[in-house]
């Protein structure tokens, strides 16, 4: 891995030097392709064909080199997309990269590029990638009946343990512990999410070697899930299906469970998702994975650490490198390579790509110490085909609903200015919509708006209790003038 944070280099020269340092210490004469994560350079740099440039600047022109992109996934991607290929039997060694160079951009020209990866209807509402984790963040409180102060201890636990951790990292772009004050004094990002609670804009690439040879570390299982794109296209807002379903094909290749796992690097661009996702891999009961970071269950020196690294929160996320640098993090923990007084005998990686659309869970094993497997837990989805849904004629959007979870968002991309009120609607037909707020105050879930519609935007506002108490009685009236009275003669009814 390069140092992830701010470099001035060329986005090629930094997936070089991540690639020559793999290729170095695996002392391989010769890889037969090369497989490259990378998210989005054409926008980010303004490098296409990233895959070509590589593969010449290493030194490498001739043998086939390919690029892989799922989001901020793309990096673990390129990782099962080498593994695939040495599986097959097509290969028996090839060099794997992830990478992005991003500081260079502003960060509302960042948080643009970023919001490019969610549902188009959501993002010309305003919406971010914050301000979707901070939804679902609202709806995991409102779902396992925390307080404010409550969720905010647990956010708050997440980001210390990880920037501890990071201080431990040389590579990691945040190299310094935080205090609790510092990150109560941190300024809002997306309601409740502080800018503490989320990943950094960063630079940075990682690498590996992947081989059919035996060697010290073993990849023992590998998954991959898709979710919905769009908030309003899901059943469930508190948990990711993507990694469940990677999860459940990972343990089940490499015949563990999650009490199988020693220590995990998960995706913890938001602290809340690192709190998901320790529920969806099955290291905790649902509405249970902040407790535990709170009691300190995954701190280095708890049972079960989590992003030892630092995770993205401190590591830092250049967001095409993120998935694969977390293998590399496992690997060198795995090998003795960092300064952890423990030994590990598993680890496991899970990335996360879009807002949970396109997921990866990855499982390595030292060769060494084959430990007595035990089944797949009972809570992971069977791993059934998955059967289309039937299209159906949308219903018409009604003028009145409820608020299913909300936001004010603070940092904005280009075009909005802040702040900006966001919700997902419920309306009087069940539809889901996301809207922007004519206004930012009184936002709770289940309170009842007025929806309108300005060229593709849906626009909300919050009802007052006035007008609560207006449409009740114009209801009464209406309902009163349609019965009849029941002193009225027949003769006075057809009247």
């Amino acid at each position: 891995m390069t140092k992830f944070g701010k470099d001035p280099r060329p986005i090629v020269e930094i997936f070089c030097q991540a690639g020559q340092e793999a290729l170095a210490a695996s002392q391989a004469e010769r890889v037969e392709a090369i497989y490259i994560g990378s998210m989005n350079p054409e926008e980010f740099t303004g490098e296409s064909n990233i895959a070509s440039q590589i593969a010449e600047a290493l030194g490498l022109t001739g043998i086939p080199a390919l690029r892989i992109e799922t989001a901020s996934s793309a990096g673990a991607a390129a990782l099962q997309a080498g593994f695939q290929a040495i599986a097959s039997g097509y290969y028996r060694r090839v060099l794997v990269l992830g990478g992005e160079k991003m500081t260079h951009l502003s960060t509302s020209a960042t948080t643009r590029i970023l919001a490019e990866v969610i549902d188009r209807q959501e993002r010309q509402c305003g919406a971010t990638m914050p301000a979707l984790a901070a939804m679902i963040t609202e709806k995991y409180r409102q779902k396992f009946r925390l307080s404010q102060s409550r969720l905010e201890n647990m956010l708050c636990s997440v980001a210390l343990k990880n920037h501890l951790n990071g201080s431990r990292n040389s590579l990691a772009q945040f190299q310094k512990a935080i205090t609790r004050d510092a990150y109560l004094a941190s300024k809002f990002v997306a309601t409740p999410l502080r800018l503490y609670d989320c990943a950094p804009i960063t630079d940075g690439a990682a690498a590996l070697v992947l081989t059919s040879e035996k060697t010290d570390v073993r990849l023992a299982g590998i998954g991959q899930g898709t979710g919905p794109l769009s908030l309003r296209e899901r059943d469930i807002f508190t948990s990711f299906p993507a990694t469940r379903i990677a999860a459940a094909r990972a343990y089940q290749m490499a015949e563990t469970s999650p009490q199988g796992i020693d220590f995990a690097e998960v995706h913890d661009a938001f602290t809340p998702f690192e709190i998901i996702t320790s529920e969806d891999l099955g290291f905790f009961p649902p509405g249970k994975g902040g407790e535990a970071a709170v009691e300190g269950k995954t701190a280095l020196e708890g049972p079960l650490p989590i992003n030892p690294s630092g995770g993205l929160k401190a590591r830092g996320h250049p967001v095409g490198a993120s998935g694969l640098a977390q293998v590399v993090e496992v690997t060198k923990r795995l090998r003795g390579q960092t300064r952890a007084k423990r030994e590990f005998k598993r680890g496991l990686a899970q990335s996360t790509g879009g807002l949970g659309t396109n997921n990866f869970v990855t499982i390595l094993e030292r060769t060494d110490s084959r430990a007595v497997q035990s089944p797949a837990p009972p809570f992971l989805p069977p791993m059934s085909p998955a059967v289309p849904k039937k299209a159906s004629s949308p219903a018409a959007m009604s003028d009145e609903g409820e608020i299913e979870t909300f936001t004010i968002l603070y940092v904005t991309p280009d075009g909005f200015l802040p702040p900006v009120a966001l919700a997902l609607i419920r309306d009087r037909n069940g539809r889901l919509l996301m809207a922007q707020g004519e206004d930012n105050v009184q936002l709770k879930i289940g309170r009842e708006v007025y929806l309108r519609r300005m060229d593709e935007v849906y626009l909300f506002t919050v009802k007052s209790q006035l007008q609560k108490v207006q449409e009740s009685l114009k209801r009464l009236l209406r309902r009163g003038a349609a019965s009849p009275s029941k002193e009225e003669s027949p003769a006075e009814k057809k009247l």
